[in-house]
């Protein structure tokens, strides 16, 4: 790595992120990539493992999946990828392969941010690179699971995704920990570069343990007639998250959809968002998030849309129930126009469940509880946009499996 960038790095080492609780790093355990052995299978695994993916999308028989990747704490111990035009391996392996990768990191995301940024460039290399070389199709989806098994360990790591021009390529992310895991930190910087007419869909789901501290760093730059889709889902308790990922359109037409399920229980502290800069010519951008606080839980839902130059669209959505008096949700919705001829627009919300729904659904012998639960799930199911019939398929099944402890 750069002389330069590490020395950034060292500066930023105790710098506090703009947003979210401050988290003392010295306080989690470290672990050298290679602790872990390399598996052939993700059945390799043991059966508890097997079935916490299954809960966040990660098939271990992973036979409608193009390629797979499992991070086991600091180690990277699966890379495997089932199609020659899609390249997939340990980001470690990446970066002694191609001498070129260097000018990729760090470029999307500032390795000052922040103290979690500063804190992955200074570590050991981990993590996954995924290329999608110019014109590749896929038809399933690329697989990636970040899995923390031991208890206060720190989990570091920086990911870069390439889609090269005119490729298009679906991925599913799972996170989760071991259930004799209650309590770890997680932080993943991951930098997305979409060429021109290339697509790429990433759809994750994170089921972490209720005492686990989160702190992903996402950037996307998109070129001339780029697409990206975000489908983000959580429902599961968790001590802290704090993410707000930023994509660049930068070129002409380029577009970009996030949408996100949030569900807060316990005293979980929610504080996502997204961020879409409109730089390129008729860019365009819809953000849509809907969340539920219940129990002690508090769920910050921010959205900043900034219109750079003319012709440009975006829209951004914020729903949110509020299931408890002890429960808050924060919704910051955020639009900035600095070009004539730019059309944008928000609308946010924040409520309560309405009686007569529950009252109709009452008279037809549910419980109230049960009713309650009904309109919950009902609320969270929005449709899931931009994806093929059957990875749309797939994202839903994920999403009803989440939604069972809601």
């Amino acid at each position: 790595m750069l002389q330069d960038t590490l020395k950034k790095a060292e500066k930023a080492k105790k710098k506090k992120a703009a947003l979210g609780e401050d988290i003392e790093l010295e306080e989690f355990e470290t672990e050298k990539a290679g602790e872990h052995e390399e598996i052939e299978s993700l059945e390799d695994l043991p059966k508890t493992y097997q079935n916490t993916m299954k809960q966040v999308g990660v098939d271990p028989d992973s036979g409608e999946r193009g390629g797979s990747f499992m991070m086991m704490d600091q180690s990277g111990i699966l890379a495997q990828s089932t199609t020659e035009s899609i390249e997939l391996m340990n980001i470690k392996d990446a970066l002694e392969k191609y001498s070129w990768l260097s000018e990729y990191m760090w470029n999307a995301i500032a390795v000052d941010t922040d103290k979690y940024t500063a804190e992955t460039a200074l570590g050991e290399p981990g993590g996954f690179f995924i290329r999608a070389l110019p014109g590749a199709k896929t038809v399933f989806p690329i697989q990636a699971c970040m899995f923390i098994g031991d208890e206060r360990l720190a989990q570091k790591a920086h990911n870069i995704v390439i889609a090269e021009e005119g490729s298009e390529i679906h991925m599913i992310t799972g996170c989760a920990t071991g259930t004799d895991v209650s309590s770890a930190l997680h932080i993943g910087v991951s930098e997305f570069y979409i060429k021109k007419d290339a697509k790429i869909s990433y759809t994750m789901v994170h089921n972490w343990g209720e005492q686990v501290e989160v702190r992903p760093r996402t950037a996307i730059i998109l070129d001339d007639n780029a697409t990206y889709i975000n489908n983000y889902i959580l429902t599961s308790p968790v001590r802290t998250i704090q993410s707000y990922p930023t994509a660049y359109c930068r070129g002409e037409n380029s577009k970009v959809v996030f949408q996100s399920i949030l569900g807060g229980q316990k005293d979980s502290i929610l504080d996502l968002g997204s961020r879409v800069i409109l730089e390129g010519k008729g860019s365009s951008a819809e953000m849509v998030s809907r969340a539920v606080s219940k129990d002690q839980s508090q769920i910050f839902s921010r959205g900043h849309l900034a219109g750079k130059t003319q012709n440009v669209k975006g829209h951004l959505e914020c729903h949110g129930l509020v299931l408890s008096d002890d429960s808050m949700i924060y919704a910051v919705p955020e639009l900035e126009g600095s070009a004539t001829e730019l059309e944008m627009s928000h609308e946010a919300a924040v409520g309560k469940i309405a009686e007569e729904e529950v009252l109709y659904l009452t008279s037809r012998g549910l419980t109230e509880e049960e009713a309650a639960s009904m309109i919950v799930r009902g609320f969270l199911s929005m449709d899931i946009t931009g994806l093929p019939p059957e990875l749309a398929a797939e994202t839903k099944r994920m999403l009803d499996q989440s939604l069972k402890g809601m």
